[in-house]
């Protein structure tokens, strides 16, 4: 066999093995999840990440609120509904309730918020989130808005 023949062959070789590992390795990627945010038009946000969602005010919620002065939330494994209220946000401006993006049960509590709720102001949706809770039914997320249609849905309410 000559030489061209023989580096062909190996080549060849290389590609198939390289498609059978990556055939034989990438379903066990399908199964892990990113981290998805979704939006209500009532300016809270869930981002989603399996079956859990961390639930808080968006960064426009917090700054049309000025500067917050206490946080009202929940206790572990109360359950809400989708659109009920599960606690609330006040401010020097003005008092808000804060609804749960879907339904589920909370699993966590962010308590730093109850001795520094400024923490709003300055990480909405960062380490200013309030609630985490197991989502029950995952279809609630389609009726949902996602980055672009809430930006959208902002400049609309700003104008």
């Amino acid at each position: 066999m000559s030489t061209a023949a023989t580096f062909a062959r190996s080549i060849a070789r290389r590609s198939v093995a390289r498609t059978l590992r990556t055939q034989v390795v990438a379903p066990q990627f399908a199964s892990l999840r990113f981290a998805s945010t979704y939006y209500t038009p009532a300016h809270e946000y869930i981002t989603v990440d399996g079956g859990v969602g961390t639930v808080g005010v968006t960064d426009f919620a917090q700054a049309a609120l000025g500067d917050i002065v206490f946080v009202d939330l929940p206790e572990l494994e109360d359950e809400f509904e989708k659109g009920e209220s599960f606690g609330s946000v006040e401010s020097v401006k003005a008092a808000s309730d804060v609804y749960a993006p879907v339904t589920g049960s909370v699993t966590e509590i962010n308590d730093t918020l109850t001795d520094e709720p400024a923490l709003v102001n300055t990480g909405a949706e960062d380490d200013g989130w309030f609630i985490k809770m197991t989502i029950s039914d995952e279809s609630e997320l389609e009726s949902l808005m996602d980055e672009a249609a809430y930006k959208e849905h902002c400049e609309k309410e700003s104008s």
